[in-house]
């Protein structure tokens, strides 16, 4: 990230996204195991519950909704409360 002007907000949030292994199946631009992040925002953007609705996808795992890969499990071990609700709006105002 040299030379590129980043607000801190998205600084933490990126970290997040190492931290809590997210990035082991998602990327922000392109599919990778599971939708990208731009693709996350493009389908829950206008949706008044889109945190709470993601958190707990997030935390209980799931059915695939993006195809066959189901979303695993992610407990407060990962992230807590505060550092998931930051990384989903992130990933919700990505553009």
């Amino acid at each position: 990230l040299l030379g590129l002007s980043v607000a801190p907000s998205a600084m933490a949030s990126q970290h997040l996204h190492m931290k809590s292994g997210c990035v082991a199946c998602h990327f922000v631009d392109r599919k990778l195991v599971g939708p990208s992040y731009k693709d996350i925002a493009v389908k829950y953007k206008g949706r008044a519950d889109a945190i709470p609705y993601l958190s707990q996808r997030v935390r209980k795992g799931g059915p695939g909704n993006w195809g066959k890969v189901p979303m695993a499990a992610n407990d407060v071990s990962r992230l807590n409360d505060k550092e998931l609700k930051e990384l989903l709006t992130w990933i919700l105002a990505t553009k």
